[in-house]
C-alpha cells in the first residue's frame, strides 16, 4: 500500500480540491461563479487533502448538531465533498483520509459524523452505518381527493426560490426537531442552498405555510415534463412544525394546475401521507432507500447522550469494538437510566458501524442479529435491545448536504 500524506488544506489549495471532487463525480469543472458558491460553504479547517506527493484526494466537514432519540442535540460533523482521483483509487488514499478525518473530529469532541453514500459499499468499512432510511411517494393529482376531516391548514406564500433562503432559513431554525436524524443547518449548509437549485430544470418556488403564530412549515417545488408529456411537480423539501401545516402544504400542492402528478422523495419513512386521501392508492409508495448514514465518533458520550425506552429493570451489556478509534472499544451498560461503561460480561457483541445503525432507532437489534451483524452472547437480550433503543418516530434528517 502506497505511503500517504494527509492535512488539512490553506485556502488557497480549496479550489484544486474543489475541482478534483467534481472530476471524480464526472462533471464539469467549477465555473468562477460556481467556485464563488462553493467558498462560502467550506468552513475553515475542515478541508482535508491526501498527497502521494500531489494531491489524489480530498475531504471536508462542517458543524452542526443532531437531534438524538429523547430530543437532545449533540455535536455532529456533516461529511461530504469525499473524491479520490480516478488513477488513485483502490491503494489507501481514502482509508488514510477517513483515519485522519475521525481522528481530527474526536479529538475536537465532535460525538457523531454522518454523510450520504454516493455507493453503499465504501463507507461501512470506516465504521459508517444507514442511521436512518427515506421513502418517495407519487400522488397522482387528478384521482387525489382529501379527506373531510383533513385540517384545512393555513394561508400560503409563494416565493422565488433565490429570494427566499432567509425566509426558509428562520423557518427551519424555528420548526421543532422531534425526530431522531434532524439536523441544525449552519450557515456553511445555507452558502450552498441557491447553487442545488440550479440542478433542477424548471424554476424553484418556495410554499411558505402561515399558521396562527407565524410561518410554520414550507415546500421547496419545482415542475417539469417527464418523457411521457405529464407535468409532474417535484416536492424537493418538506417541513412542517405539525399536523396542521403539513396538512395545508399538501393541500395546496393539489391545487397548483397544470400538474398531473405529485413526487416527493427522501420523506421520512413512517409518514402517512396516502392516508390523507379518501383512496390511499392515488398515492404510490416508489421506492425505499438508505438516507443518512452515521458513524459514531465518541462512543461513550453517544450512547449517553440519547434516551433509552425499556421497562425499569431492563437492561443490556453490548461490547463495541472500534478498529479505527480505540478509545471506543469496550462493553457498556444500556438500561433506561442512560448508559455507562462497565466491566460486566456482553450480551451482544457488535462493531461500531452496527452501533450506528442501531443509535438512531431506525434497525431492530434481534432483526441485526438475525442478519449476523451482532453476535448475540446471551440468547434473550436482542429483544431487550429492541426495546431500550426502540423510538416512538421513525428517524429522520430531512437535510442533504
Amino acid at each position: 500500500m502506497t505511503e500517504h500524506t494527509v492535512r488539512i488544506l490553506s485556502p488557497d489549495e480549496h479550489p484544486s480540491a474543489s475541482a478534483l471532487f467534481w472530476d471524480s463525480l464526472h462533471l464539469p469543472p467549477p465555473s468562477d461563479e460556481d467556485w464563488a458558491r462553493a467558498a462560502a460553504m467550506q468552513q475553515p479547517g475542515r478541508t482535508l487533502g491526501v498527497f502521494d506527493p500531489a494531491l489524489i484526494g480530498t475531504a471536508r466537514s462542517f458543524d452542526g448538531e443532531l437531534t438524538v432519540p429523547g430530543g437532545r442535540r449533540v455535536p455532529l460533523a456533516a461529511v461530504t465533498g469525499v473524491g479520490v482521483r480516478a488513477d488513485r483509487t483502490r491503494r489507501g488514499a481514502l482509508t488514510a483520509m477517513m483515519r485522519f478525518q475521525l481522528t481530527d473530529l474526536a479529538g475536537r469532541g465532535v460525538q457523531i459524523a454522518g454523510l450520504y453514500a454516493s455507493e453503499g459499499g465504501i463507507y461501512g468499512r470506516f465504521g459508517y452505518g444507514v442511521g436512518t432510511v427515506s421513502k418517495s411517494c407519487a400522488v397522482d393529482r387528478h384521482r387525489a381527493r382529501l379527506r373531510p376531516e383533513v385540517p384545512s391548514g393555513g394561508d400560503v406564500e409563494l416565493l422565488p426560490v433565490q429570494r427566499a433562503r432567509d425566509q426558509l432559513a428562520e423557518a427551519y431554525a424555528s420548526l421543532p426537531h422531534t425526530r431522531p436524524g434532524m439536523m441544525t443547518r449552519p450557515p456553511y449548509w445555507w452558502a450552498g442552498f441557491p447553487g442545488s437549485m440550479h440542478r433542477h430544470a424548471g424554476p424553484m418556488t418556495a410554499a411558505l405555510h402561515h399558521g396562527e403564530h407565524g410561518v410554520d412549515g414550507f415546500a421547496v417545488y419545482f415542475v417539469d415534463h417527464e418523457s411521457g408529456g405529464d407535468a409532474v411537480l417535484h416536492v424537493t423539501s418538506l417541513h412542517a412544525a405539525h399536523g396542521r401545516a403539513f396538512a395545508g402544504l399538501w393541500r395546496f400542492l393539489l391545487t397548483v394546475d397544470l400538474v398531473d402528478r405529485i413526487k416527493a422523495g427522501m420523506r421520512p419513512y413512517d409518514e402517512p401521507v396516502e392516508l390523507l386521501f379518501e383512496d390511499p392508492r392515488c398515492c404510490r409508495i416508489t421506492g425505499v432507500e438508505d438516507g443518512l448514514w452515521l458513524r459514531l465518533v465518541d462512543v461513550p458520550a453517544a450512547l449517553a447522550a440519547r434516551r433509552y425506552y425499556g421497562g425499569p429493570a431492563e437492561s443490556v451489556v453490548i461490547e463495541v469494538t472500534d478498529p479505527l478509534l480505540d478509545n471506543n472499544s469496550g462493553r457498556y451498560r444500556v438500561s433506561a437510566d442512560g448508559a455507562e461503561p462497565t466491566g460486566e460480561p456482553a450480551q451482544l457483541r457488535l462493531d461500531v458501524a452496527t452501533l450506528s445503525m442501531l443509535y438512531l432507532g431506525t434497525w431492530r437489534a434481534s432483526r441485526l442479529a438475525g442478519v449476523g451483524r451482532i453476535e448475540v452472547l446471551d440468547p434473550g437480550t436482542p429483544t431487550t435491545a429492541d426495546r431500550l433503543f426502540g423510538t416512538r418516530l421513525a428517524a429522520w434528517c430531512g437535510t442533504f448536504f
